[in-house]
């Protein structure tokens, strides 16, 4: 598989760490759009992507896979459109202390039912460790009942490591014999 400029996305809800996953594998400083949050994602935190988020691996050899973050809240939902076009696949991330988990993920996968069906989903918890309920079986069981097969993986949106298992994963799942 040639990954020369490739995209991944990460998309989710505010503050389900997005943006940070994005700085933690990036080899460049990463394009942010955020900006003061106006609206009821002032209680989770001061700022909110409003059109993207952009950073890049550089693989080697002239090889990069371009990391693009969605806005997180419904209004921006053009955006997700746009920034899926031509992208490998979807890394979702949801955030494990949101009142509703299981309603963060029905709704973006509904939401990006129709780039699912056509490609790669891969799916990051953050705050499990924080969070324990629900575990990452109770995730495996909801993706069953949505008749969405996709891996599930706790994460910290802050270690590479972490964000870079799930880029593997999804590259992995691409095709099985891709070396990173």
């Amino acid at each position: 598989m040639s990954t020369k400029h490739k995209k991944i996305i990460f998309t989710g809800p505010v503050g389900a760490g997005k943006t940070t996953a994005i700085q933690a594998m990036s080899d460049i400083p990463i394009v942010s759009t955020n900006e003061e949050a106006s609206d009821m994602t002032k209680n989770r935190k001061s700022q909110t992507t409003v059109a993207m988020d952009y950073g890049r691996i550089n693989i080697g050899e002239g090889e990069k896979i371009h990391l693009y973050g969605t806005p997180g809240q419904e209004r921006f939902s053009f955006m997700w459109d746009i920034l899926t076009k031509g992208a490998l696949g979807l890394i979702l991330m949801l955030d494990n202390s949101r009142d509703n988990p299981q309603q963060d993920l029905k709704f973006y996968t509904q939401s990006f039912k129709s780039f699912i069906e056509k490609g790669e989903l891969i799916i990051g918890v953050t705050r499990i460790d924080d969070i324990q309920k629900p575990n990452i079986n109770q995730y495996r069981h909801w993706l069953n009942e949505l008749s969405i097969d996709a891996p599930v993986f706790g994460v910290d949106g802050r270690h590479q490591k972490d964000i870079s298992s799930l880029v593997q994963a999804l590259l992995y799942s691409i095709d099985p014999g891709v070396t990173t």
